[in-house]
């Protein structure tokens, strides 16, 4: 892709549209960063930023090219107001792919990426490749680019807000982990979230690989196509608790591993295929499948204290990944829900909650929309903030019990991230004394 002399206008100045323009910029273009913000804290001197942008001054830019970051909505007017006719507008991760050259392991779902991103980074350099995890990970693959060394193979998690401005991204190896509704505040319907999904498989050929959850809803697919299932025996990986399974045979005990939850289960095989269409055995991937620990603030054991397991589950930011971690359940639970409201059905979640919840205790934006929809089915209370839910779960679990703390939402109504979250959550719990 030729970029020299043309105007780029990079919309959005997070890390993803700094590094799209660091980029662009060595490429010869010229560029400016626009931000809807009146100030950017630290910001290069040599990269040009005009803050606080309105549509005016996108009317006033003649843009060659229009570079967006993936928390800008791309019909926006903001967006428009750029957009003359006959410009392409593209996201920062489809600007950094046309200039790389190497394999692309490229993960979608609702639930799962960034484990199974992390997981197939690792397989991969088990395996004697250079490999860097990025994407929606954290790492933008423009700042990749950048660096002196590229990798061999990235192994890239893309997000829909992502997938949304590609056109030509094209991966080796397209992984489809599973489908919910999820971002209900971004997209008008969940057919609009799952088209935007989708993308992940446009641009592949019969020469790659797509590797996908069996029974999920897909078009035919070009690539070549191999299938995971914790339900489906004649999936090429099947998950029979505690086993994963090939073709009837034990490919992997996950009791050995700190994957042995239904929900890791189908990131652990998703991993594994991935990497196998560059050609590393089976083996290799279970030997790393034995080692790996779980990113943080997923389904993770905080303390057991009086006989009460509490699990940090943070990160269930949707209704799917709040019923995988119910799912993974095998004694009764207190369940700790809310956020901030994505637009969200909860009412179907009530036939799991009257077969693994004793009760509910909800907070955030959302509490009195769940306490609407989970009352029906087990006892629910109202709480004001985390600390508080859990000084509530303590006075309701009983000796086996586990308090679940999943919020089946986001977190901005009360804190910066799902991190930030489940920190408040770790250090409540870990304020309560022993009961004697």
């Amino acid at each position: 892709m030729q970029l020299n002399n043309l105007n780029i206008a990079v919309l959005g100045a997070g890390r993803s549209g700094r590094a799209a323009a660091r980029l662009a910029m060595t490429h010869g273009a010229r560029v400016c960063v626009f931000d809807a913000s009146s100030s950017i804290d630290g910001w290069p001197e040599d990269i040009p930023l005009h803050t606080a942008a309105t549509e005016e001054d996108g009317r006033a830019f003649h843009a060659d090219l229009v570079v967006i970051s993936p928390g800008i909505e791309t019909d926006s007017p903001f967006v428009k107001s750029f957009g003359r006719e006959g410009v392409e507008t593209i996201g920062e991760m489809e600007l950094a792919c046309r200039f790389y050259h190497g394999r692309i392991i490229a993960i979608t779902g609702t639930n799962g990426k960034t484990t199974t991103t992390s997981l197939v980074e690792k397989i991969l350099l088990r395996a004697g490749k250079t490999a860097v995890a990025c994407g929606n990970y954290g790492v933008p693959v423009a700042e990749i680019l950048l660096r002196d060394s590229v990798p061999d193979v990235l192994a890239l998690e893309v997000s829909s807000f992502q997938l949304e401005t590609i056109r030509d991204f094209h991966p080796d190896v397209a992984v489809w982990l599973n489908f919910a509704p999820d971002h209900m505040d971004r997209y008008k319907s969940v057919e609009d979230y799952h088209r935007a999904k989708l993308h992940i498989f446009d641009n592949q050929t019969e020469k790659d690989l797509a590797v996908v959850r069996s029974g999920e809803r897909l078009p035919h697919l070009k690539a070549s196509v191999l299938t995971f299932s914790p339900e489906d025996p004649a999936a090429d990986l099947y998950y029979r608790e505690p086993l994963i399974l090939e073709g009837g045979a034990s490919l992997l005990n996950l009791e050995e591993t700190a994957l042995n939850q239904r929900h890791n289960a189908e990131n652990a095989m998703a991993a594994v295929l991935a990497c196998r269409h560059l050609g590393i055995p089976a083996k290799t991937a279970a030997d790393v499948l034995k080692e790996f620990t779980p990113p943080g603030h997923r389904c993770e054991t905080v303390r057991t204290l009086d006989g009460v397991l509490w699990l940090n589950d943070s990160k269930a930011t949707n209704l799917h990944a709040l019923e995988a971690a119910l799912k993974s359940q095998h004694s009764p639970v207190i369940l700790i829900a809310g956020g901030k409201d994505k637009g969200l059905d909860y009412v179907p979640l009530q036939p799991m909650l009257k077969e693994k919840v004793r009760a509910c205790v909800v907070f955030g934006q959302i509490a009195d929309q769940l306490q609407h929809a989970f009352s029906p089915a087990v006892p629910t209370e109202k709480a004001a903030d985390v600390e508080t839910c859990v000084a509530k779960a303590r006075s309701l679990a009983l000796p086996g019990d586990t308090v679940l703390f999943s919020p089946g939402t986001s977190s901005f109504d009360m804190f910066t991230g799902y991190v930030q979250r489940g920190q408040a959550f770790r250090d409540a719990v870990n304020a309560l004394p022993p009961l004697s």
